[in-house]
């Protein structure tokens, strides 16, 4: 009998429909020889799996099964990949850890930590890792204009401090952008991460790790078309992806073992993907932990994976595999 996997996907942020996409990279990537696989869908709306036939089915929340063709199916292990909540804040997987169905990500206090910006950033800064000068306005009590200039200066960046895919982040470089970027970010998140310009390249390196291996792929250098790593850059193609990233072998190396550090620092499980900026003097600079990165075909991850020669399919079965392991 072959194990059934559950894609899980959508969820109820602005990110739904880039989650679905990453779900269909994600559905190519897993072997069905070995797996059965569906694609469950997560919204506010309700809980459905899709079938073969494309039609759907309501998934009980009970034990998170589902009917096709009169019969019952309970998935064995989950694939999260929503993007925002409730897959990537720890919410899905206490739900899973109550059902004790294995899946894929980090566990409930990691990705709950992750998916926080600036406490991930703050935690990781006291074990040495370089962070920009940041700070956190909650939305009930906001912040002047007066005391971004001073405290965090301009221009610098404004973000959702719970969100991901760029949406509601603005790269301020006026002192009347700063409210309006406040309000996009307050949009998405009840706390804005205000956080301080750094200028240098960007670079993305993915790591996951099983009980016999430990794989840092290869970095991608992010040399976007526009302002900043926006989503347009991300998903509409304005940007151009260089991976490797045209590093030296020293710097390649420190990025990696720093990537690799960060993942046993945090206790990750799963595909991370790590996000940096090297400033001058070949500073390394942490942006972000993404617990749960995109995953379509042109995703930094595949691109990584085929970098290093490594096939998606073999990446999805050690994952998979790991949680039967035990």
């Amino acid at each position: 009998m072959k194990r059934i996997i559950a894609i899980v996907a959508g969820g109820d942020s602005s990110e739904h429909d880039v989650s679905m996409k990453s779900a269909e990279g994600i559905y190519s990537f897993i072997d069905k020889e070995i797996y059965k696989v569906y694609v469950i869908e997560l919204s506010h709306k309700g809980w459905n799996a899709i079938l073969e036939d494309g039609s759907k089915s309501t998934v009980d929340k009970n034990d998170f099964s589902f009917m096709e063709n009169g019969q019952k199916i309970k998935p064995d292990f989950a694939y999260i990949t929503i993007h925002g909540t409730p897959g990537e804040n720890g919410i899905l997987q206490g739900y899973f850890e109550l059902l004790g169905i294995p899946y894929s990500t980090c566990d409930v206090l990691v990705s709950a930590l992750t998916f926080n910006k600036f406490m991930t950033n703050q935690y990781l800064k006291s074990f040495g890792v370089r962070i920009a000068e940041s700070m956190l306005v909650h939305k009930r009590n906001g912040i002047s204009d007066e005391e971004v200039i001073e405290k965090i200066g301009l221009p610098c960046f404004i973000k959702p401090n719970a969100s991901g895919s760029s949406f509601g982040v603005t790269k301020v470089k006026t002192k009347e952008q700063i409210q309006p970027a406040l309000q996009a970010a307050f949009a998405e998140s009840d706390d804005a991460m205000i956080e301080a310009y750094m200028d240098g390249i960007e670079l993305a390196n993915g790591c996951y790790k099983t009980r016999n291996k430990s794989v840092v792929l290869p970095i991608t250098e992010v040399v976007s078309k526009n302002e900043f790593f926006d989503f347009n850059a991300k998903y509409n193609g304005q940007v151009t992806e260089i991976t490797p990233a045209r590093l030296s072998p020293e710097l390649t190396g420190r990025v990696q073992k720093l990537t690799s550090a960060i993942y046993d620092i945090l206790g990750c499980r799963g595909i991370v993907r790590v996000d940096y900026i090297i400033t001058e003097g070949e500073k390394i600079n942490l942006l972000e932990i993404n617990a749960t990165p995109g995953m379509t075909s042109t995703s930094f991850i595949p691109q990584q994976a085929r970098a290093a020669g490594i096939d998606m399919k073999e990446i999805m079965t050690d994952i998979i595999e790991d949680n039967f392991s035990k």
